[in-house]
This record gives structure tokens, sequence and C-alpha cells, in this order.
């Protein structure tokens, strides 16, 4: 299957799941604010892996239970929104990337705070 078809494919799994998974009635999922950050199906389109950024405080555990829950009628409404042969079994992973950056971000604040304090104890003829 070409990669292009495959990446057009992943956007709109990724475009649906996120409509979809705002309509799910589960409380399990409507923790906190749930983002579908990106999908890497198959090439045989039968699974999809999901990742998923969760912003709140969330019940991970819980979440995947009503993921997981949900996921035949997540299944059934992304069949009858796109035209595929085969609609691909939905795996749901925590993607971590968000917080990661998030914290490297602080970081990297911290220390450029750091460095502005220490220069700015410093004489100017010190240099």
């Amino acid at each position: 299957m070409a990669t292009n078809r495959l990446n057009r494919i992943n956007e709109d799994i990724q475009r649906e799941l996120s409509s979809l998974i705002r309509r799910v009635k589960d409380p399990r999922v409507q923790q906190g604010l749930v983002t579908v950050t990106g999908v890497e199906t198959t090439g045989d389109l039968r699974y999809a892996k999901v990742y998923l950024s969760i912003l709140g405080q969330v019940d991970e555990k819980e979440l995947r239970k009503g993921l997981k829950s949900a996921a035949p009628w997540l299944r059934r409404e992304l069949g009858s929104a796109l035209t595929l042969r085969y609609t691909p079994e939905l795996i749901f992973e925590h993607d971590r990337s968000i917080e990661r950056g998030a914290e490297l971000s602080g970081l990297i604040n911290r220390i450029a705070e750091d460095d502005r304090k220490r220069m700015e104890g410093r004489p100017d003829d010190a240099e």
C-alpha cells in the first residue's frame, strides 16, 4: 500500500476519532481533556494504534477501561464514516510527549533564570 494513502487514512482516522471520543457517554472517558495526537495503521488496515494525550487529573487505568469498553462503538462509527475495506481494530496508547515537552520547557526556563540571576550578580569587569 502506498505510504501516501496510509498517511491519508491515518489522518482521516485521527480526525474522526477526535470528534467521536467527545461523544462517548462513558464518564471514565470524559474525565479530562482527551486529544488524539496521532494514529499508526498497519499496512493491511487490520489494526490502528491511537495515541492519546490527556490533560487534567485523570485515572489512567479507568480511562483505559472506558476506551476499551467504547472501542466497538468507536470502530462501528468509524466504519460508517470512512470508506475502507476493513475498519481497523483500535489499540489505545497514552502519548506522553506533550507532558515531557512541558517538563523539558520548564527545566530550560529554570536554567535560563538561574543563568540570568548569576549574570546579574557579577560585576561588569568580571566578564
